[in-house]
């Protein structure tokens, strides 16, 4: 290896060509790609640039390597090219010298050091808790949930990635999650060697975001773009987020072309995930979309029997069919159901009985007896106060508009159990604070105007099924 110029000479010719292309990209650019880099020699006319990561390597081959090369050829004519290699500083021999050819994998026009490729230890501790329940033996199957089951577990046993990404949705509480838990337990239990990360769309927005603001954005894409299987819960709750879903998008894509299987859960098709940006929905939906449908009698009646063989606890047959029957809505209030009767048991003393079970019981059944959702609650209030369904998402603030909407925010945040932003993303993709607003204000009128509050206690009773107690509208 021959060096054209001085070490001095070559760091005072870089530090030029660093600050033209920062007046060019911007300091967040800057920071992000081009600090990183190491200058290590010019042979032959070529500069030789390190960075850390693979994946900044096909970045900056992807949208600087040509501008450097102009850029350094105009500082030294005897510059025609910039060539970028991977070369952490653990490849680094104690002596200062680089890592032998034995030490590293060629690839065209770069060399890459294999002890870049996997940095160790970190991924397990940015990973979210499994529960060693969630497995596939104590997954129930049934007509609603079996070919979801199937694609997780064909993704869990296959050598290869069979489809990408494997997306899984459903209503709350129908499995997802025990899915993508059983999926990470059996990789790592078959494969310990293969990089799983398994977290929710929150965590890693929040990761992100941290990585924003302490400048290590390198060091969080090496993290999620090294991985053999990314595995994301929720990832509905990126959508809106425009910097986030940025982000996300350049990782799946980064996955996806390495050949590493991601898995996603979400509470919706990818089609209908609101706020999501078109190519990201495309992205998601071009591999296996498995959803999870509402369950059936018979798999809430196998759910049952086969947790209390979990609990050791003997049931009574009708017992059971009839918490079978009266909860619909979702797996885990089921599960919690039983819990709670069979802990009453224990105890109070007293025998599994169907009075005792409506007994303890009483206010989860009243609840399951009458579900209200958002669209109910938009329907009634819409009927009662004479406008359009469609103005309840419209951007109209007139007040024969604004206060019907600001009626059904306050009954949706009373009679569902949806959060703020959900509730603003069912009225047109509002803000949570335009729902706080709406709840502080119906709750100020209520005070003061008697019609009004009769209004909204009629609506209460009419969505909760209950007796109108001789209200009416004025």
């Amino acid at each position: 290896m021959t060096n054209d110029k001085t070490d001095g000479t070559l760091e005072a010719c870089w530090g030029r060509v660093c600050d033209h292309l920062r007046k060019e990209i911007g300091e967040a650019a800057y920071q992000s790609w081009v600090k990183p880099m190491t200058v290590r020699s010019i042979d032959d006319g070529i500069a030789r640039i390190s960075v850390p990561t693979r994946f900044m390597r096909d970045w900056v081959a992807a949208h600087y390597v040509d501008r450097l090369g102009a850029l350094w050829s105009k500082e030294d004519k005897f510059v025609n090219s910039v060539d970028v290699f991977v070369q952490s500083e653990r490849a680094l021999r104690s002596d200062g010298a680089a890592a032998s050819p034995k030490e590293a994998v060629q690839a065209p026009g770069v060399v890459i050091n294999e002890s870049a490729e996997r940095p160790g230890g970190d991924h397990a501790a940015i990973s979210g808790p499994l529960d060693s329940r969630n497995v596939f033996d104590n997954f129930v199957v049934g007509k609603s949930n079996e070919f979801a089951y199937a694609a997780a577990r064909r993704v869990a046993e296959a050598a290869s990635v069979p489809f990408n990404p494997l997306f899984l949705y459903g209503g709350v509480g129908l499995g997802k999650t025990h899915l993508m838990h059983a999926i990470a337990w059996h990789i790592s239990q078959q494969d310990p060697q293969r990089r799983v990360i398994y977290l929710s769309a929150e965590k890693f927005m929040y990761r992100f975001i941290r990585a924003l603001k302490e400048q290590s954005t390198v060091d969080f894409k090496e993290m999620f773009r090294n991985v053999d299987v990314l595995m994301i819960d929720d990832v509905q709750f990126i959508g809106g987020k425009g910097a986030t879903q940025e982000e996300f998008f350049h990782t799946f894509n980064a996955l996806v072309d390495q050949g590493r299987q991601i898995v996603l859960s979400a509470d919706k098709s990818p089609s209908d995930l609101e706020g999501m940006e078109e190519r990201l929905q495309s992205r998601l939906n071009c591999g296996l979309v498995a959803d999870i449908h509402a369950t059936t009698f018979e798999l809430r009646l196998g759910i049952l029997q086969s947790k209390a063989e979990q609990l050791k606890v003997e049931i009574p047959p009708k017992m059971m069919e009839f918490l079978a029957h009266k909860i619909t809505s979702n797996v885990r209030e089921l599960e919690g159901a039983l819990n709670r009767v069979v802990a009453h048991s224990q105890l109070v003393g007293r025998a599994i009985t169907l009075e005792t079970t409506q007994e303890v019981l009483h206010d989860l059944l009243r609840a399951n007896d009458r579900r209200v959702t958002i669209e109910d609650i938009q329907k009634s209030v819409a009927a009662h106060f004479n406008i359009r369904i469609s103005d309840m998402h419209s951007a109209r603030r007139a007040r024969s508009v604004a206060r019907p909407r600001q009626v059904a925010m306050y009954l949706a945040k009373q009679l569902t159990s949806r959060s703020l932003p959900e509730i603003g993303r069912k009225f047109g993709g509002r803000d949570h604070t335009t729902v706080m607003h709406a709840v502080k204000k119906v709750d100020e009128l209520r005070e003061c105007d008697q019609s009004f509050a009769e209004d909204v206690e009629l609506l209460r009773r009419m969505l909760e099924g209950q007796p109108a107690a001789g209200f009416r509208r004025t």
